[in-house]
């Protein structure tokens, strides 16, 4: 059965999202939406803060079935430019959740050993298991984003001739869907976030870190020269929707300028993806009615309850 006609593709075809990229549209430009749209005018409808929270009490049991099924795994894919608030929407929208159902990976500058094999190498080591939810803090799509930006990193991961960027970018993209294709076909479903700040978010956030002793220590200089790459990451952002949004792993451009808005619809794609899969609770284990009565006895008189 291909992936196309697979039962988290019709799940994943069951959420409605403003944000999902849509994979039959061919962009020409990085999406500009970084605000929210404009809210109604009613009580609660502009507080994402509780709308988030809401939200969340509705995962929880939800992901109970997910871990007791053990059917399923979902990967959360959190890719964006610094500052725009990844590490915070991961906290936030999994805040609550069953912790021994939950696999979280950060993903910084590769190492050595990770140089030493195939761009999906250190990211499929941290694939959750079915009944888990997985984050990927950035992830193998730093691979077609900050070395496209950047090309000179792929010195350290070919030991002879690199290869021409005609044939390179068009591999990766095309490994990369066959990779998520093959998470689907093994009941993984992959959600894709870009986490869509604006340059002058962006420059507000760098100053409230400079400016702030306590929050000093989240400052970097080097986040500071990579801002000034803006318009290669907004281009190669395009190249990666166009190349690899698909039915099967689906991106969402959320903007990203209001965090509690960022995280309240990143949970709201969360909940309707889990309200869609085919969840249950296991059979129970089958007991005689004779051999369970004579368990429930023996219970309740080490519980100290008596026999009646």
């Amino acid at each position: 059965m291909s992936a196309a006609s697979g039962v988290l593709e019709k799940c994943l075809n069951r959420i409605e999202s403003p944000w999902r990229i849509d994979p039959a549209s061919t962009l020409t430009h990085a999406p500009p939406q970084f605000t929210p749209p404009e809210q109604p005018k009613t009580a609660g409808k502009t507080d994402f803060r509780a709308q988030l929270e809401e939200t969340r009490g509705q995962l929880r049991p939800l992901q109970k079935k997910l871990i007791a099924s053990k059917q399923f795994s979902i990967l959360l894919v959190f890719q964006a430019l610094d500052a725009a608030g990844k590490d915070g929407a991961i906290r936030e929208v999994l805040e609550g959740l069953d912790t021994g159902g939950i696999r979280v990976a950060s993903f910084k500058k590769p190492s050595n050993t990770e140089l030493a094999h195939d761009f999906l190498w250190r990211t499929t080591c941290e694939l959750p298991e079915r009944g888990q939810i997985g984050a990927f803090n950035r992830s193998y799509y730093e691979e077609v984003l900050t070395v496209r930006v950047h090309p000179e990193f792929l010195d350290g991961q070919y030991a002879g001739q690199v290869p021409e960027s005609s044939l390179l970018w068009p591999a990766r993209y095309r490994a990369i869907r066959e990779f998520e294709k093959h998470l689907a076909m093994s009941n993984t479903l992959v959600l894709k976030f870009w986490l869509n700040v604006s340059p002058q978010r962006q420059a507000m956030r760098f100053l409230d870190r400079l400016e702030d002793e306590k929050r000093l220590w989240k400052f970097s200089q080097h986040d500071i020269v990579e801002s000034g790459f803006r318009e290669a990451y907004d281009e190669a952002v395009m190249h990666m929707f166009n190349e690899t949004s698909r039915a099967w792993a689906p991106w969402f451009c959320v903007p990203a300028d209001d965090r509690w808005y960022l995280r309240w619809q990143i949970s709201t794609i969360l909940l309707q993806a889990l309200q869609a899969l085919p969840l249950k609770f296991p059979d129970a284990e089958k007991i005689d009615k004779t051999e369970r009565l004579a368990l429930l006895q023996s219970l309740r008189q080490r519980a100290g309850l008596g026999t009646d």
